[in-house]
């Protein structure tokens, strides 16, 4: 039996691993990584090991509710405008209107929703391994809660809001030492009704990344590959690559595969060889860089609230 404490660590770890790993190969095509043959490579901008915006946000997600022993909504948002201004290597283009645009925490992304009518990006989905941990321990009501809180920070359309709180829930199942998968009736059934039908035709068992409508930038059909990279592999390495060599947007489906996965398999699972280049580097903030011993550190602390 994997300790909880230990798939907490993984699903954090390996959220970060995931991002890094598939960094390069963004908006690649498919069977980038393996038709390269190489792992935690440099390119795209990235250096080995570099975590992209996606870890970058979760750590500040993290940190911020350790700092405050509970979600401070406007603490979330300032930190990720003060993050926003330092020019990060890459920011989704949606998250940086919100944050730039000069409204208040509260109205930002509503605004920015009711302007453009289009914000279902995956940009919630992939900064959510940290608060996911750390919400676990409450059950799944107040973790859905606060994975919705969270994303409409940024995203205005509630698809991302409930594709978040998906994740979150299947984290909080794999925490507790149970298959995330065959708890997807029970959670879908808790996604708002104007939203069930798009992740139950993802999240079904014989959905393929292949059949989806939309870019694997949008919310449904990133958690939905990340899920079937789960299903259809059967340790930690195996489903994070199949996540990577799905092309796209590779950083964010293999950070949700690295979040899922982690919290299955535990932190022993992830590949040593992965860990050891890791590092998040945290504009805005001091020139901070966390590596692989911090997220570890940092994880632990959101799994006890400590």
């Amino acid at each position: 039996m994997i300790p909880r404490l230990d798939r907490a660590v993984g699903a954090i770890l390996g959220s970060a691993v995931g991002d890094a790993l598939g960094a390069p190969y963004e908006f690649g095509p498919a069977g980038a990584l393996t038709a390269r043959g190489q792992e935690m490579r440099g390119g795209g901008g990235w250096d080995p090991g570099e975590a992209t915006d996606d870890t970058q946000m979760a750590v500040l997600v993290g940190e911020s509710l350790l700092e405050h022993g509970g979600l401070e909504l406007p603490d979330v948002f300032a930190r990720f405008q003060r993050w926003a201004a330092a020019d990060p290597k890459d920011i989704g283009l949606q998250t940086e209107y919100v944050l730039t645009s000069g409204e208040a925490w509260d109205l930002a992304a509503a605004l920015h929703f009711q302007i453009n009518a289009r914000a279902a990006g995956n940009g919630s989905l992939m900064r959510a391994s940290t608060s996911a941990v750390y919400f676990a321990a409450d059950g799944r009501d107040a973790t859905m809660d606060a994975a919705r809180r969270i994303a409409a920070l940024t995203h205005g359309d509630r698809a991302a809001w409930e594709g978040t709180a998906v994740l979150h829930e299947l984290v909080r199942v794999a925490l507790g030492g149970d298959d995330p998968l065959a708890a997807l009736p029970e959670v879908l059934g808790a996604v708002h009704p104007n939203h069930r039908e798009r992740y139950r035709v993802v999240l079904d068992p014989d959905w393929h990344p292949a059949q989806a409508t939309e870019f694997n930038g949008a919310v449904w059909p990133c958690l939905g590959s990340a899920v079937w990279a789960l299903r259809t592999t059967t340790g930690f390495a195996e489903a994070v690559r199949a996540a990577v060599d799905l092309g796209g947007d590779t950083d964010t489906v293999a950070a949700v595969t690295g979040t899922l996965a982690g919290a299955r398999y535990g932190r022993a699972a992830i590949p040593p060889e992965w860990t050891a280049a890791l590092h998040v580097p945290l504009p805005g903030y001091g020139g901070r860089v966390l590596d692989a011993d911090a997220l570890g550190a940092l994880a632990r602390s959101l799994a006890e609230r400590t």
